[in-house]
């Protein structure tokens, strides 16, 4: 048996340099000349592209160098050698030019929410935010507005978070499960949508200019909209005590609806309709 195996091996050798033997060999050459040839082809268009230099202008400040002042440095990037996004902008900044640069990331992906900054004057994630490919304009890069700055585009979320966790953002019971879980109707589930998806990344609050002057008092369309999704929580039984914990001239009433955080929102969300919401259902006695 062990012969016929060996004799078998070298007659499939001896074929296949002959294109006769049509089984994984051949397909194993084929795929590899296919491949070579692919990126034979993709590498002269890679190099191709003429250098195009554009103007980064990010804002520094180092609270470790004494009398330091904040102020923006200008950083010259070859956008053509680089990803399309301000994140990685920020990287090829950061790995080829200076090293001190400072700034939050995490996931790339618009999930994790810990890079949002204001681009360009508009508060954004930098992971989402393409870089304008014209080389004559600059672009410039500031930490979130109206926050303390930390160190270059890092920001105290501090104050951020205490309130989120003010809110009690999860779900509360009167009595317990009994080893069971709280059955939610598709319909009720479906109501959910539009907020649970806040990835609390700030860029509406500090977009809202009632935040900016208030941020002591007044909640936010962030910490307010998840406020909302648990209010609507059809398994939640502490609907009247959150709604009368949010019953105050500054933590909601501050909102005067100008409704900049619905446009900065980089996952589409609408705070100002959930805030919105929120003064109805005050006003109804009822969640609506």
């Amino acid at each position: 048996m062990l012969r016929t195996i060996v004799a078998f091996a070298r007659a499939g050798e001896a074929l296949a340099p002959q294109g006769l033997l049509p089984g994984a060999l051949a397909w194993q050459r084929a795929v590899s000349t296919s491949t070579a040839g692919s990126a034979a082809e993709a590498a002269p268009s890679a190099s191709s592209k003429p250098v195009m230099l554009k103007e980064f202008q990010v804002y520094r400040w180092d609270p470790d160098i004494p009398d330091a002042k904040p102020n923006y440095a200008s950083y010259k990037v070859d956008i053509n050698s680089c990803g399309p996004m301000m994140l990685d902008v920020l990287f090829k900044i950061k790995d080829e030019q200076d090293q001190t640069l400072s700034f939050r990331r995490s996931c790339r992906e618009g999930i994790c929410g810990s890079c949002a900054m204001n681009i360009d004057g508009t508060n954004n994630l930098a992971c989402l935010s393409k870089v304008d490919r014209d080389p004559s304009k600059p672009s410039k890069v500031a930490p979130l507005p109206h926050m303390f700055v930390v160190k270059d585009l890092v920001v105290d979320m501090s104050n951020f978070y205490a309130q989120y966790k003010s809110i009690k953002p999860y779900l509360q019971k009167k009595q317990p499960s009994g080893g069971k879980e709280w059955y939610q109707s598709k319909e009720s589930r479906a109501r959910l949508d539009g907020m649970y998806e806040c990835i609390l990344c700030a860029c509406c609050s500090t977009s809202c200019p009632s935040y900016w002057w208030n941020q002591d008092k007044y909640l936010g369309p962030a910490v307010l909209l998840a406020a909302y999704r648990w209010i609507i929580d059809s398994r939640d039984d502490f609907t009247a005590e959150r709604m009368a914990a949010l019953d105050d001239m500054y933590k909601l009433y501050r909102c005067k609806t100008i409704m900049n955080c619905a446009q900065v929102c980089p996952k589409g969300l609408n705070p100002g309709k959930a805030i919105a919401k929120i003064k109805q259902s005050l006003h109804k006695g009822s969640p609506v």
